[in-house]
């Protein structure tokens, strides 16, 4: 007997990105998520690239393509016309007129622990991984419900399937125990157990879970539709999280195995990115223990790095100034180019989809984009 797999649409594929970067995480002025399309759409083709070129979207129309995501979203600045001579209203015009949609995972990704910082500090070798910047700190709540005995697995189930219960590097994190109820049901109420206008006791289990503030309202109304009292009783309890229990946010500090300089660490990034040339700054014998890094363009990090006490600083996009900064302080700058630091992404993107897609039981072929290239050329 075949394995039955279940059409999915933009809408699931969505949910699925919703717990590799969440939306939440995204800086204020970028722009993630739905781009261009249909949530209801039919998705049997994903494609993945850094960023919605013209000549990507139409290679991928090409390809029969239902949705394209990239890094970098297509759309930054809310649009006063779609005028189809421009670059957006072109792209969005052959997206349309194809029925593929474009979705995008930027700053979410990129603060995101196993985002990009943490594939490129991977990549480099570094070891007991910290945020750069000031961490994103989710408001948390511990959640308590009552349920009675026998119905607890439907629940957790319920719990499970919407990726509550996180703690740390664990998943599936409660706490029951057993107890009894008591209540009364009114006169206009239909009780699952007991009788009008008698006080009734039940064996009940109290289920105790962590949840993210984000998702408690989504949360709540799926587990009412696994609950089987009329009127379900639940607590909400806040919870304190503090900075240094954060693990994401943008950028990353980072220890070598071994005391390296500069110019060798340089020389060993350059080797493992496969990257043709490498910009650095300071002095060549500089040693280097302590590394921050930031994907993409980290010259609004700079501060964070001085801070951080770390010796070198690795990133894309630094300039001149940024550089005279870093020699005058006596550290080490490693420009590897806002393409290289970001377009290892594609890669990992399609593999860990892959697998949600996969274990969800969804009919999609995932291809990573391989036309990409950096725009400069250093002749």
């Amino acid at each position: 007997m075949g394995f039955f797999k279940m059409k999915a649409t933009v809408r699931n594929i969505i949910e699925a990105m919703q717990t590799i970067a969440p939306a939440c995480f995204a800086e204020k002025w970028d722009n993630v998520g739905l781009q261009v399309g249909d949530k209801n759409w039919t998705v049997k083709k994903i494609w993945i690239a850094l960023d919605p070129l013209p000549e990507v979207v139409e290679a991928a129309c090409s390809k029969e393509i239902d949705l394209l995501i990239t890094h970098h979203p297509l759309l930054f600045k809310p649009l006063k016309s779609i005028d189809l001579s421009t670059t957006a209203g072109s792209i969005i015009n052959t997206a349309l007129c194809n029925r593929m949609a474009i979705f995008s995972a930027h700053t979410n990704l990129d603060k995101v622990k196993g985002g990009i910082n943490d594939i490129l500090a991977g990549i480099i070798g570094l070891k007991n991984l910290k945020v750069l910047s000031k961490p994103v700190v989710k408001k948390k709540i511990k959640l308590v419900i009552y349920i009675p005995a026998g119905y607890e697995d439907q629940l957790l189930k319920a719990l499970f399937e919407s990726g509550t219960g996180k703690i740390g590097d664990y998943t599936c994190c409660t706490f029951r125990s057993k107890g009894q109820g008591t209540f009364r049901p009114g006169s206009e109420s239909k009780p699952f157990a007991g009788k009008v206008g008698e006080i009734s006791h039940k064996d009940e289990s109290r289920i105790e879970v962590v949840v993210e503030q984000d998702n408690l309202k989504q949360l709540i109304e799926n587990i009412r539709k696994n609950h089987p009292y009329e009127t379900m009783a639940y607590d909400l309890y806040p919870l304190f999280v503090s900075e240094s229990e954060a693990s994401d946010g943008l950028g990353r500090t980072g220890e070598t195995d071994k005391q390296l300089s500069l110019l060798s660490l340089a020389k060993n990034i350059k080797k493992k990115t496969g990257l043709k040339y490498i910009k650095i700054a300071g002095h060549h014998d500089l040693k280097v223990n302590n590394v921050a890094l930031c994907s993409g363009s980290g010259s609004s990090l700079m501060d964070d790095f001085f801070e951080s006490g770390a010796d070198v600083y690795i990133s894309g996009d630094l300039g001149y100034h940024n550089a005279r900064d870093i020699e005058a302080a006596g550290k080490g700058l490693i420009d590897i180019g806002h393409f290289a630091s970001e377009h290892l992404f594609i890669t990992y993107l399609s593999e860990k989809l892959g697998n949600i897609l996969t274990k969800t039981g969804f009919d999609i072929e995932i291809e990573a984009c391989d036309m990409e290239t950096d725009p400069f050329i250093i002749l």
